[in-house]
């Protein structure tokens, strides 16, 4: 049996120099210790496991001679190996299941039983391999993102099974060392306890918050200075703006007004003081609303929120920005908590902004557009057509004069875009550009993070979307609600800059002024649908990308579900982590990932 484990380890490339020096006796010659050490290696080179990596290292760390074990002794399971195998079936409560981990079952074990050296051996193996995907699980682990959507890219920190093993066996609490692999976040432990509540453990205290009454202002006419309605007297308890004494509550007043304006600015909408339908739909505040759960969807939801803390750092950095993509936000957070946050516009359900972790380098004030080959050849080469004339040699470029957009060729400079064939060129071959301006796309700062999917948060010159409620209206990018404060904050913390020294770089200049950050910002881009208050309250955002549906699937070894955003048609085998299921495959969803 020692022979097939060194032909193992030989056929992977490693040396497992203990073998060499094994005893061939029985057991009761070499020491039940070494005994039950050999009888591992045995098993280990006996039996095939899914992760190579894994099977590497316990043939590698039970290689050595006289190395005792870690988990058992002759007599049966040790105390770190019972504290291990507890920590282990709490699983379930940390968002893993405990049913994934083979442990042994060690009850009425005789070890004057023939086979005892055989059974220790085998619990031994088990206690170890069940550490190590404990510890890769906990990390995030259990699926691969990218096999579910390419959108889906986070960095993942996974524990090597070599190190994992290496210091389990020097701790003194082996099993608050397994813990440590699970997120250390708040937002996490928060899950934690809505998932143990959920499960019928004991529920997590809720304090009632009170706040303004849920009042919801009906269709009818525009709402402003001087008009009397009976909606008017909603308005004031949806406002929380109380009648003088003697006035008519039904009366629209100056009071009123002034309340409604600071309204409509919290929402990024034209502060006009009028009631419309817009802001109508924003005072009734539930058309971004995600149905709320419960049972075994909302154990589901907590779920997959929970898993994907588990694609984050534990030590996210003392300061750094975030945008929760279900939520519309972006915010920068310091060591004493948030430190800034506004409203984003994301991208469409079939241009995802992507969910991925990188740094921040730089803030570009007054950019350049850099048309993107996938916009070039689906929304600007189709409107380049015959007939303008002539002089224009024979094409009709307007669609570049309507955006202010130029065009350069390899020498690095502009080109009349009515000199070029565009018959015979393809427009992949040019750089497309448009320059800073009024009409630029970027608006006067964006904020870059380089990365294979070429997205950013920049400014906008559609500030109107700000006023929705729901904001998926991108190709990728994130449009920032307040890019100035965004700026602001960051080179304030990183250069000591001022908000005048800020607007001054946004309004002056015509080229592009790039700001080196001296010190690099973590960037996350995330997607919890599911998030703690800080009143300890559940907020449920709805799943905007199908990204909650695709990870409930694969995390119970089901096909992904037909018909999510950018889901293609074709089934196929993968592997989402250690269990291979069947899966829908994703679709490229790179196609035209700014803002146009």
């Amino acid at each position: 049996m020692r022979a097939i484990a060194l032909g193992i380890a030989l056929a992977v490339g490693v040396s497992l120099p203990g073998l060499a020096a094994e005893p061939d006796g029985p057991a009761e010659l070499i020491g039940k210790t070494e005994a039950i050490r050999i009888a591992i290696q045995d098993q280990v080179g006996a039996n095939s496991m899914p992760d190579v990596a894994e099977q590497i290292a316990l043939a590698e760390y039970y290689s050595v001679s006289g190395r005792k074990p870690l988990w058992v002794d002759e007599n049966g399971l040790t105390k770190r190996g019972k504290a291990v195998m507890a920590e282990i079936a709490k699983a379930d409560d940390y968002g893993l299941r405990t049913s994934d981990y083979k442990l042994p079952k060690l009850s009425g074990f005789n070890p004057a039983a023939p086979n005892a050296i055989e059974t220790l051996a085998d619990a031994e193996l088990k206690i170890s391999a069940a550490a190590i995907e404990y510890a890769s699980d906990a990390r995030g682990g259990r699926i691969t993102p990218q096999s579910l959507s390419k959108n889906l890219d986070p960095s993942l920190f996974l524990p090597k099974p070599a190190e994992v093993l290496a210091f389990i066996a020097i701790r003194s609490d082996p099993a608050a060392y397994l813990r440590s692999f699970q997120p250390t976040h708040p937002q996490f432990e928060a899950l934690r306890k809505e998932l143990i509540a959920e499960r019928g453990g004991n529920a997590p205290q809720q304090q009632e918050v009170s706040g303004p009454e849920d009042v919801v202002i009906p269709a009818g006419p525009a709402l402003k200075l001087g008009v009397e309605h009976g909606q008017v007297a909603l308005l004031r308890k949806r406002l929380e703006v109380p009648v003088k004494d003697g006035a008519n509550e039904y009366v629209f007043d100056a009071e009123l007004r002034e309340a409604v304006k600071a309204f409509q600015r919290t929402q990024g909408g034209k502060a006009d003081g009028i009631v419309g339908r817009g802001t109508r739909r924003l005072l009734n505040g539930n058309e971004a609303a995600a149905p709320q759960v419960s049972g075994q969807q909302k154990i589901d939801l907590l779920l997959v929120n929970m898993e994907r803390y588990r694609w984050l750092p534990q030590d996210l950095g003392s300061f750094y920005v975030k945008v929760n993509i279900p939520a519309f936000k972006v915010s920068v957070k310091g060591d004493e908590g948030t430190v800034w946050e506004s409203r984003v516009v994301v991208g469409k359900t079939h241009t995802q902004t992507p969910i991925f972790n990188d740094e921040m380098e730089e803030i570009v004030f007054r950019p350049n557009w850099y048309v993107p080959n996938s916009i070039k050849t689906n929304e600007i080469a189709p409107y380049l057509r015959r007939g303008g004339g002539f002089f224009s040699g024979g094409w009709d470029t307007s669609v570049l004069k309507r955006q202010g957009l130029r065009i350069r060729g390899v020498s690095g400079r502009d080109i009349d875009p009515d000199t070029i064939d565009w018959g015979r060129s393809d427009i992949r071959r040019y750089e497309v550009y448009q320059p800073p301006g009024p009409r630029n796309v970027l608006g006067l700062v964006k904020f870059r993070f380089p990365n294979s999917h070429d997205v950013y948060l920049h400014d906008t010159t559609q500030k109107h979307l700000f006023a929705n409620a729901v904001r998926a209206e991108s190709h990728g990018c994130m449009r920032v609600q307040n890019p100035d404060q965004f700026a602001t904050v960051l080179l304030k913390h990183d250069q000591d800059w001022t908000a005048a020294r800020v607007s001054s770089a946004m309004q002056s200049g015509a080229n592009a002024n790039k700001i080196l950050l001296k010190q690099n910002i973590p960037v996350y881009l995330t997607y919890f649908t599911a998030v703690v208050d800080e009143n300890g309250k559940l907020q449920q955002h709805r799943d905007l990308y199908g990204h909650d549906r695709r990870m409930v699937a694969a995390l119970n070894g089901r096909p992904i579900p037909a018909g999510l955003p950018d889901n293609a048609t074709v089934s196929s085998s993968a592997n989402y982590g250690r269990r291979t299921v069947r899966r829908r495959s994703s679709g490229n969803p790179f196609g035209g990932i700014f803002d146009f």
